[in-house]
C-alpha cells in the first residue's frame, strides 16, 4: 500500500514555519528531509523517523516499526496532530551532528 498525497500535505502543514523541510516521492511513499538531511518518511500513511539520539530523547517510548518488510525499524511518530511537537522533533533531528560514518565518507 502506498501513502496518500493528503497525508503528506497534512504532515507538511504541521511542519509549516520550519525552514528547510523538503520531501521526495519514492515508489509510492515520501522521504522527508530537513536542510538536505534525511530524517524519516511517510510509509503507508504513517510518519516514521530515524531512531537518532534526538528522536529517541523526544520519543523514548515510541513504537518501532519497519517502513516496509525487511527494513530496519524506525520510530513511529504518533503525535502528528501536534504541529508544535513535530516542528520540535524535526528541528532537533536536523540540528544533530552528522554521524561519524557520513563525515568520513564526505572527506574522500
Amino acid at each position: 500500500m502506498s501513502s496518500g498525497k493528503e497525508y503528506l500535505t497534512f504532515v507538511l502543514d504541521q511542519l509549516s514555519g520550519l525552514d528547510g523541510v523538503s520531501y521526495r516521492a519514492m515508489m509510492g511513499e515520501y522521504l522527508l528531509y530537513v536542510r538536505g538531511r534525511l530524517v524519516g518518511g511517510i510509509y503507508d500513511d504513517r510518519l516514521l523517523v530515524k531512531p537518532t539520539p534526538a528522536a529517541l530523547a523526544l520519543m523514548p517510548d515510541a513504537p518501532r516499526e519497519p517502513p516496509y518488510p525487511g527494513a530496519k525499524a524506525m520510530l513511529l511518530a504518533e503525535d502528528v496532530d501536534s504541529g508544535e511537537f513535530l516542528r520540535e522533533l524535526f528541528l532537533a533531528m536536523g540540528n544533530e551532528p552528522e554521524p561519524e560514518s557520513h563525515r568520513k565518507a564526505n572527506r574522500k
